[in-house]
C-alpha cells in the first residue's frame, strides 16, 4: 500500500466511516490539532529527562489517538466496532488531578504568571500545553456544530493544566525554577 493516494489533491479528505469534507472543515481542524498535540507530546517525551512521568505520557498519547479517531468520525454508528477499542476512560481526569495535586506539594506557591521556558523539558511541555489549548479550542468549535463527547473538552482542558504543572516541576527539579513575568 502506498502512503500517497492523491485523493486529497483537490483540498478534501476522507473521514473515518465515509464521506469527504474540505481540509479546512472544523472536524478536520479538531482532529488535526489533536494529532499535532500528540506529536508535540511525543517530542516532549524525548527531551531529557525522558523518563519524567513517561508512563503517564504513554497513556495520554494513546488517549489522544482515541480522541482523534472519534473526532474523525461524523457517524460513529458506521464504525462502532472500530471505535470500541478507542474508549476514553473518564478516570483519566482524576489521574491528572491527582498528579497535579502531588506535584503542587513539591512546588513553591504560584504567585506570578510563568513565562514559558526554563529547562529544555519544561520548554517542550509548555509548547505541548499551548498546542493542547489550540486543540481544545478546535474541539469546542466543532462541538458548536456537531456532537462531540463532553469528556473530550474536559480531558483537553485538564491536560493543559497538567502540562503546565509538569513544566513547573521540570524546571523545579532542574534547579532553574519558574521564570516569572
Amino acid at each position: 500500500m502506498k502512503i500517497y493516494t492523491r485523493t486529497g489533491d483537490q483540498g478534501t479528505t476522507g473521514l473515518f466511516g465515509g464521506g469527504r469534507v474540505a481540509k479546512s472543515h472544523p472536524r478536520v481542524a479538531a482532529y488535526g490539532d489533536v494529532d499535532e498535540l500528540n506529536s508535540t507530546l511525543g517530542w516532549a517525551r524525548t527531551v531529557e529527562p525522558s523518563a519524567f512521568v513517561d508512563p503517564l505520557f504513554d497513556r495520554i498519547q494513546r488517549d489522544l489517538f482515541s480522541i482523534g479517531g472519534h473526532l474523525a468520525t461524523p457517524d460513529p454508528e458506521k464504525v462502532r466496532a472500530a471505535l470500541a477499542r478507542a474508549d476514553l476512560d473518564p478516570k483519566r481526569i482524576e489521574e491528572f488531578e491527582r498528579t497535579m495535586d502531588e506535584a503542587d506539594g513539591e512546588l513553591p506557591p504560584l504567585t506570578a504568571f510563568v513565562l514559558p521556558g526554563g529547562s529544555p523539558k519544561a520548554a517542550a511541555l509548555h509548547v505541548a500545553r499551548t498546542v493542547c489549548r489550540r486543540a481544545e479550542r478546535s474541539v469546542v468549535a466543532l462541538a458548536a456544530e456537531a456532537p462531540v463527547p463532553d469528556l473530550f473538552v474536559v480531558y483537553l482542558n485538564r491536560l493543559s493544566d497538567l502540562l503546565f504543572t509538569l513544566a513547573r516541576v521540570a524546571n523545579h527539579r532542574s534547579g532553574r525554577g519558574d521564570v516569572t513575568w
